[in-house]
Formats: C-alpha cells, sequence, structure tokens
C-alpha cells in the first residue's frame, strides 16, 4: 500500500513477543499492551482506529524502536497515563489522547476522534525491508545502515527516491562466551578483530591475552544482506563488500547471534547494543590508539562500530507516516523508544535536522 492522505500505522506489542518467538528478535524494554504481527501478514492495529494501517518493517536492529513506538501508537494511550503519555512532562499541552496528538499534528482524525489509523511492525532485516518499500510492501522500511550500502547496485536515480529518516544512534560492541572471557580475553584490537574474521587468526591461542586450552575460534557474523553486516564490514573491513573468510557461521537477527554466543565455548560475535545485558560479555576494543568500552564511551563518534538507525520513507514521506516519525523523532520518542532500548538519542542538533525532512505540521 503506498503513500495515503491519512496518516498512518499500527505496531504490535503482541509482536513484541510474537516476532520475537517467530524471528529470534527481541524488545528489551517493558511492552505495554497492543496488538500486532509479523512482517509481511498485516496484523495488527488499535481499537479505534481505521482498517487501513501504516506498514513499518525490515531491521532487526531497529525493530525494538519502531516496534515499542507502534505499541504506544496502537494503545492510544489517554493524556492523564503518565507512565505512557502524560504529555505535559514533555513540554507538550493537549488534553488528546497519543495517537490522536501525533495523527492530528497532520490534519488526521477520524469522525469520533481517536486513532485513526493502527501500525504494524514487521521483522526481517535491512535490505528486505528496502526491498518491500520499493516495491510497496511497506510504507517505512528499517534499515541499520544506509540504501547505498544495502543497495550497492541500486542506480543513483533510484537512491534519490528514498528518504532517509535517522531515528537513533547504535553502537555495536563485540562479545565472546563466558568460558573466552574467563580465559582472560577482555580487550581486541581492531588489527585483531579484522584477521579473526578474515581468517587470518584461528585459534584463541594466537590471541597473547588468551590463557587457556587451545580452542578454535568460532567467528559468528550477520546475514548477507543485514544492516549489521554491512556496518561491520564498512567500518572495521574498509568496504561494504569486504572479504569476510574466517566467518564460521552467520545468524539473521541479534538474539539469534546473542543465544548462540551464549550456549558456544569459543565464540566472538558483534551485536546490537539493545541486546546486550548481563548474561552478554562485552569486551573492549582498542582502535587507533584509544580503547572503547561498553557502557562507557561507544557512543563517540569516533568508535568505528557505531552507526544511525535508519526509518526509510519511498518518494517523500506521507503525512501518515510523517506522523509517526515525528513522534518518535521528537523528545518524547527519543526518551520513551530510543534510549531505553539501550541506543543514543539524536543530539538536539541532528533532531531538528531530522524534524526538517519531515511535512510541515498543521499545526
Amino acid at each position: 500500500m503506498r503513500k495515503s492522505p491519512v496518516d498512518r500505522r499500527t505496531v504490535l506489542l503482541a509482536s513484541g513477543a510474537t516476532a520475537a518467538s517467530l524471528a529470534g528478535c527481541i524488545s528489551t524494554s517493558p511492552t505495554p499492551p497492543g496488538s500486532g504481527g509479523s512482517e509481511g501478514n498485516g496484523q495488527g492495529g488499535g481499537s479505534g482506529g481505521s482498517a487501513e494501517q501504516l506498514k513499518s518493517g525490515g531491521s532487526s536492529t531497529v525493530y525494538p524502536i519502531v516496534s515499542t513506538a507502534g505499541s504506544y501508537w496502537n494503545s492510544n494511550y489517554p493524556p492523564d497515563d503518565e507512565e505512557y503519555w502524560g504529555p505535559e512532562q514533555y513540554g507538550i499541552q493537549t488534553d488528546k489522547n497519543l495517537a490522536e496528538y501525533w495523527a492530528s499534528k497532520y490534519g488526521l482524525t477520524t469522525d469520533g476522534g481517536g486513532q485513526p489509523f493502527g501500525i504494524s511492525v514487521g521483522l526481517s532485516h535491512s535490505g528486505t525491508g528496502l526491498e518491500k518499500l520499493e516495491k510497496g510492501q511497506l510504507d517505512i522500511g528499517n534499515a541499520s545502515a544506509p540504501v547505498d550500502a544495502e543497495l550497492p547496485d541500486a542506480s543513483k536515480e533510484k537512491l534519490k527516491k528514498f528518504t532517509n529518516h535517522v531515528v537513533g544512534v547504535d553502537a555495536q560492541p563485540l562479545v565472546v562466551s563466558e568460558s573466552i572471557a574467563k580465559a582472560g580475553v577482555k580487550m581486541l584490537t581492531a588489527d585483531q578483530v579484522r584477521k579473526i574474521y578474515r581468517g587470518k587468526i584461528d585459534n584463541w591461542s594466537q590471541i597473547p591475552s588468551y590463557n587457556g586450552e587451545d580452542k578454535e575460534i568460532q567467528a559468528i557474523g550477520r546475514a548477507k544482506g543485514s544492516g549489521t553486516d554491512t556496518a561491520f564490514r564498512t567500518n572495521m573491513l574498509g568496504s561494504p563488500d569486504a572479504s569476510m573468510g574466517g566467518v564460521d557461521v552467520r545468524k539473521g537477527q541479534n538474539q539469534q547471534v546473542k543465544t548462540l554466543v551464549e550456549q558456544s565455548n569459543n565464540a566472538i560475535a558483534y551485536l546490537a547494543l539493545a541486546f546486550v545485558d548481563n548474561s552478554t560479555h562485552a569486551i573492549k576494543l582498542k582502535f587507533q590508539g584509544k580503547v572503547y568500552e561498553p557502557g562507557k564511551n561507544l557512543s563517540e563518534k569516533n568508535y568505528p562500530l557505531s552507526r544511525d538507525l535508519h526509518c526509510y520513507t519511498w518518494e517523500g514521506t506521507s503525512k501518515k507516516e510523517a506522523a509517526f516519525l515525528r513522534m518518535i523523532i521528537s523528545d518524547y520518542g527519543q526518551k520513551k523508544f530510543v534510549k531505553p532500548e539501550g541506543y543514543a538519542k539524536l543530539t538536539k542538533k541532528r533532531q531538528k535536522e531530522q524534524m526538517k525532512k519531515l511535512p510541515d505540521a498543521e499545526q
């Protein structure tokens, strides 16, 4: 379904659990009641909304942000619900419910007021989301790498039809299996990481800090076409199509990577920050003479595995799409949907830049 003069979407909260179990990706923050579905099934929508939905899908890295935002939208919380809405806390003066307020910014209302449309959020990976966006199967394509890196063969004319909306920033830490961390691997240099993923280092005994028995390295990569894989190749190996001859296994979603690392005794992987918790052994990375440590400075500009998180629209941005994206990019959305998932919020300057990409609000 392509652009509509009316606004946008249905997100799932049930999808936070349903899609997670189906595709191995979860939201890391508590999710309020809502409705949802997996990518491509058209399920979702909140009570009081129109049958027409705003459809979003793609990256498992961006998924926690958009899924949670969609669940809030579908639940359409009243203004006196300070836990989920409470607009005055964010300098917003309104007596409207959540979805009604953001939709009304673009004149999108229903006869009885309330939520004018629902949101559905699907889960696959960046390349699939962008391809479905181009085909008109999605209204918003979520990606954890730029479209020109995800679709390197696309013409300049086609690339111009994608409108990029940055909604947050991710810093991918390196993670290792528990036995590897206990054997002394608390930090790797960028050169060591490159050699591991290029197949030039294939045993943990080749790492000087490792103090254990000879053990082959199980290097885990992300599925080809995923934004996480593209970003890793670009930032660590020099180009989006760099060779990764040392990869032993690839996984499609972050949660699958996390599970494999935890169940193995010899693994290394790169993982979206939102999926790192107390059970994950994230290690330091020494890059260009500086040590980057999870929980301290991974959000710094020069950290090589830091990347923008994107929500793309096709051939401009409709009012429906703009209403939903405005909510995520706003101070309210950054505090509610980006920060709680473990990602870095946009700076005020970047917020303003992203707001300028949206159609002007009518009120």
